[in-house]
């Protein structure tokens, strides 16, 4: 006996894609820097110190005097020097006005006044201890400074963003497809 068959005969679809990639560009530009440190503002004040030395004593305890020094010693010693000469001639005189009393006072000056008196040799090297007087004021320094803050007029670029999307392509290669057919 015979049977009837069903033959079924199936085919796929199949389908096809064509895909186009996404671009996607991005570029940074640098910023533009513009920095601007100004000087800082600086003010300096200074006194000058003072120093002060005054060898008058040292110079005088070395005999380096002055000349008014030296003309007051000068004429000081002169009125008694002449003083002592007037005495001394008084009293020569006085002497000879009494010659009747005997002597020789004619050769007793000439011996007095022949003979110089021997000087005595005195060397000082060193002025006398403390005969400098040193006087040091020291001076002020007055130091102000005002620093200036940075001028910051830097700008910022944006990024240039360049993006192209994708596409999908989707074909039919194949429509699907089914037969059924009856053998008998």
């Amino acid at each position: 006996m015979n049977i009837p068959k069903i033959q079924i005969q199936s085919t796929k679809a199949q389908i096809g894609l064509t895909i186009q990639k996404p671009i996607q560009e991005i570029e940074q530009p640098k910023a533009n820097l513009d920095l601007q440190q100004p000087k800082a503002k600086m003010s300096i004040r200074t006194t000058k110190s003072k120093l002060s030395i005054d060898a008058y004593e040292m110079r005088e305890s070395m005999d380096y005097k002055t000349s008014m020094s030296r003309t007051r010693e000068i004429a000081q010693r002169s009125i008694q020097e002449s003083l002592e000469g007037i005495a001394r001639r008084a009293q020569e005189g006085n002497e000879m006005m009494r010659i009747e009393n005997g002597g020789n006072p004619i050769a007793d000056q000439a011996k007095r006044t022949g003979r110089q008196p021997y000087s005595s040799l005195n060397i000082k090297f060193i002025p006398q201890a403390n005969s400098v007087k040193i006087n040091f004021e020291p001076g002020t320094v007055d130091i102000q400074v005002e620093p200036q803050k940075v001028i910051n007029n830097t700008t910022i670029n944006k990024p240039i963003h360049n993006y192209t999307p994708g596409k999908v392509k989707v074909d039919m290669q194949q429509y699907p497809s089914l037969q059924i057919d009856w053998l008998i």
